[in-house]
């Protein structure tokens, strides 16, 4: 696509979730949030799932924004969770949407084992998780986390991050997850784009022992840069990185609504970063008013 199908004068948000997965508010009302914050393009990557797509497309057009349609795909090097986005990708690629499925289940098998621990030591039961997740949603710790902030046993989900369901914490368990080059293999057979995100913080296993170099060999794409857990010094890192293997920079919110004190536009993407995603695409297109 050689011409810009977004407006360039408003900022332009490439991270935010709904409660398809960890979010706290349907695909349309982040579509209703992005527009009243003064954003022209909004990326819902909800995690595992593509399923708000159809939704946000159609809340987009009626409130005059363009949706860049995207994924945030759960991957681990080792112990460590890294995250993928993925931008523009085939919905209906098969291998795709089976290794999203493969994966959201063994969220949801082990947010129950997380349950059965925490249950041993405070009043919380797996029906209390149930309660607050969205039908269809992609069940993980932010849900427990609103269930033991619902029955009082923490104030709020930074509260339960920080202490039982920190990874340190005593409760925690692991869930299976593709490589991260893995996961670009997949986005790029999708003819999507792939985005590492917030290298700085959940993704720094991906910046350490080579393996960056390892993903960008695999077809890594882009860097999310603009984001607020990557401190200066990582962004600074970043930005060389991405000059060094010419990768793309983005910059975004992270937006889960009231689950986290992210707000949409606090980070952006410049116009002709964008325009470089769209262009490689061609997995699928941006939705536009």
């Amino acid at each position: 696509m050689s011409a810009s199908v977004f407006d360039v004068w408003r900022p332009i948000d490439l991270h935010a979730h709904s409660n398809v997965s960890d979010g706290t508010e349907p695909p349309a009302e982040v579509m209703r949030q992005a527009a009243l914050a003064g954003l022209g393009t909004i990326a819902l990557t909800d995690h595992d799932s593509l399923d708000g797509w159809d939704e946000a497309g159609r809340a987009a057009r009626e409130e005059g924004l363009t949706l860049i349609p995207g994924v945030e795909f759960s991957t681990q090097i080792g112990a460590g969770s890294v995250h993928m986005l993925g931008y523009l990708v085939d919905p209906n690629y098969e291998p795709l949407v089976d290794t999203m499925n493969a994966v959201r289940v063994s969220r949801l098998t082990r947010a129950e084992r997380m349950v059965e621990r925490i249950a041993r030591d405070y009043p919380l039961q797996w029906h209390d998780v149930l309660a607050v997740t969205e039908e269809g949603a992609t069940v993980g710790r932010p849900h427990i986390a609103d269930a033991l902030a619902l029955k009082g046993i923490v104030a709020d989900r930074n509260e339960a991050f920080a202490t039982i369901l920190h990874w340190q914490g005593g409760y925690y368990q692991p869930h299976e997850a593709p490589h991260p080059t893995d996961a670009i293999a997949l986005i790029r057979a999708a003819g999507g784009v792939a985005v590492l995100a917030h290298p700085g913080s959940r993704g720094r296993r991906a910046m350490t022992d080579g393996n960056l170099e390892l993903l960008v060999d695999a077809g890594l794409q882009g860097l999310e840069v603009g984001h607020r857990e990557n401190d200066e010094l990582n962004r600074s890192l970043l930005r060389g990185y991405a000059r060094k293997w010419n990768l793309l920079m983005t910059g975004s919110s992270d937006y889960h609504g009231a689950g986290k004190p992210n707000r949409l536009g606090e980070n952006t993407t410049e116009p002709e970063q964008l325009q470089r995603i769209i262009d490689l695409a061609t997995g699928s297109e941006p939705v536009t008013p």
